[in-house]
């Protein structure tokens, strides 16, 4: 897929951004970043379960190389964990390296930030004593279950005011939302997360937008199915992971400066 091509040797992208460091992880020079665990059928749907899953390197190695590639500046992230880390010192790496440009030529008033949202107050000060952050807004918010066009799905109560050119769908779980529609929830071990947020704010996204959604096949295929705007949209098996981009001619002159500085002619030649 496009969005890796440059990115090459999982190792040697680690040792130009060492972010492992910040995590605690000890990487030995024989461990083959690209394994995948294996996980029981139960693993990731336990209510019961308090601590955090263990770390992914190479999703975590590829969410770091897509901030840097694009020239990432404003993220919005659905679920805090460790991924926060990393978003937030990929951000700090975009921030060392483009902020003369940003500041001069581009209309971003939340450059390089990183906003967190997560319904779990106690798991977000679990991560904020974890690891320090630079760039990271957290916000708590209660998660409802509601419909979107009479689907019936769940919406966070207050996300923040920001036009993000990253999103990243890791959360919320499917234990925490509030709420029934005629008897349904999500709570049911069989059922699946099913977040509606961002088919609601769709409109206000600009182009160029990239979406990662973490597994979540099906929230992934729900948005596909309800989104309205050109977006395009991958899922490679082999990460497990849902890539949607936002495909249209830019907005205005700010949007096409951002865009031509992030993400060059590679872009417009997908249109």
């Amino acid at each position: 897929m496009h969005l890796f091509n440059g990115l090459g040797s999982y190792s040697q992208y680690l040792e130009i951004y060492p972010f492992h460091q910040k995590l605690g992880l000890e990487v030995l020079p024989s461990a083959d970043l690209e394994e995948k665990a294996k996980k029981s059928p139960y693993f990731s749907v336990d209510p019961g379960n308090e601590e955090a899953f263990p770390a992914e390197l190479d999703d975590l190695i590829r969410l770091h190389y897509l901030v840097t590639s694009r020239k990432v500046t404003t993220i919005l992230e659905f679920g805090v964990g460790k991924s926060t880390v990393v978003l937030d010192d990929a951000l700090q790496a975009n921030k060392t390296q483009h902020l003369e440009f940003v500041s001069e030529h581009l209309r971003r008033t939340n450059a390089f930030e990183c906003h967190s949202v997560d319904n779990n107050l106690s798991w977000i000060n679990v991560c904020k004593e974890s690891a320090p952050t630079e760039t990271v807004t957290y916000t708590h918010s209660e998660l409802n279950v509601s419909t979107f066009n009479d689907r019936i799905c769940t919406f966070y109560e207050l996300l923040p005011n920001i036009a993000p050119d990253l999103i990243y769908l890791d959360g919320p779980d499917q234990f925490s939302a509030q709420g029934s529609i005629r008897g349904i929830t999500t709570t049911h071990p069989d059922r699946l997360p099913m977040v509606g947020d961002l088919l609601a704010m769709e409109h206000f996204l600009l182009p160029g937008t990239l979406i990662v959604v973490d597994g979540r096949s099906a929230n992934a295929r729900f948005m596909k199915a309800n989104f309205q705007r050109n977006w395009s949209h991958e899922y490679i098996a082999e990460y497990d992971q849902h890539f949607f981009e936002l495909l249209e001619p830019p907005l205005g002159v700010f949007n096409k400066r951002q865009i031509e500085f992030c993400l060059g002619d590679d872009y417009f030649s997908r249109l």
